[in-house]
């Protein structure tokens, strides 16, 4: 358990970060921003069309009597919005990091900097680092996809579907939050999706000691663009652990580094 609660200090932490730097927390609200725009959009666009578009699948209940045509409507509609809304939470994140790619790699590299020792650099043409966050990305939206449709399937045992069910779901979304949010600061360092994985399987209570409150944390409304900032500049932090670059924080601070200390997944090493 000590492993989770360094990982939620980090979390702690990156929040304490930009709050003492407070342009950087500013800067790192606009990629937020401009998602939730674009998905309350795209939800309100959902509502206004999800009954259309269940009348034009269900072409076979056109002659139906009532109550039973508006009944097996209005369950699909109500199905189609439900999935839209999963949908729009598990890919937000991963949506912000990729619109906000330069921004968050700006702030990461900052929180690199005021910590001590090298500032890593990919090296890489900006769209390089949007195709590799984009194809990354889609990857991990895939497995939790594929999660999502396992537990929803587990969902129907009995007791076990109303209590494991749902703490293993936030797990699974807790840690791959988690692997997102350290993917800023570890495509800067040249580690590849299946070697993150790898280093985040190999610490998974730090993992999810940093992921699964900040999951809970962004079922509220509107408080995933407010933490993201804070999110990213923990990550970074997290990430200077799990390459060794700094130690595990005690009392939630993390120790700094020495100037010069090496980082074993810089891409030049």
């Amino acid at each position: 358990m000590r492993d989770f609660g360094a990982g939620f200090g980090y979390l702690v932490q990156g929040q304490k970060w930009v709050g003492r730097h407070g342009r950087w927390f500013g800067f790192g609200l606009l990629p937020g921003l401009v998602t939730l725009l674009l998905y309350v959009g795209a939800i309100i666009g959902l509502g206004y069309g999800a009954d259309d578009l269940t009348a034009w699948a269900t072409p076979f209940a056109d002659d139906w009597t009532s109550p039973w045509q508006g009944i097996l409507r209005g369950f699909l509609t109500g199905l189609v919005f439900a999935f839209g809304f999963f949908l729009a939470v598990i890919t937000f994140t991963a949506v912000t990091l990729l619109v906000g790619q330069p921004f968050y790699e700006s702030l990461s590299e900052q929180v690199d900097r005021t910590e001590g020792g090298e500032v890593p650099e990919s090296g890489l043409p900006l769209w390089r680092e949007l195709w590799i966050s984009a194809r990354d990305s889609l990857r991990v939206v895939l497995r939790v996809a594929l999660y999502g449709i396992l537990l929803f399937a587990c969902g129907f045992i009995p007791v076990v579907g109303q209590t494991v069910v749902p703490v293993v779901g936030f797990c699974v979304s807790g840690f791959f939050l988690a692997e997102e949010l350290t993917a800023v600061a570890l495509q800067r360092r040249g580690v590849e999706l299946k070697e993150r994985l790898g280093m985040l399987r190999g610490r998974r209570m730090l993992t999810l000691g940093f992921g699964v409150p900040l999951t809970l944390s962004f079922l509220v409304p509107f408080v995933a663009v407010f933490l993201m900032p804070g999110a990213v500049a923990g990550a970074t932090l997290m990430v200077r652990d799990l390459t060794g670059e700094a130690a595990p924080p005690e009392d939630g601070k993390p120790a700094p580094v020495p100037a010069g200390a090496p980082h074993p997944y810089h891409p030049g090493a």
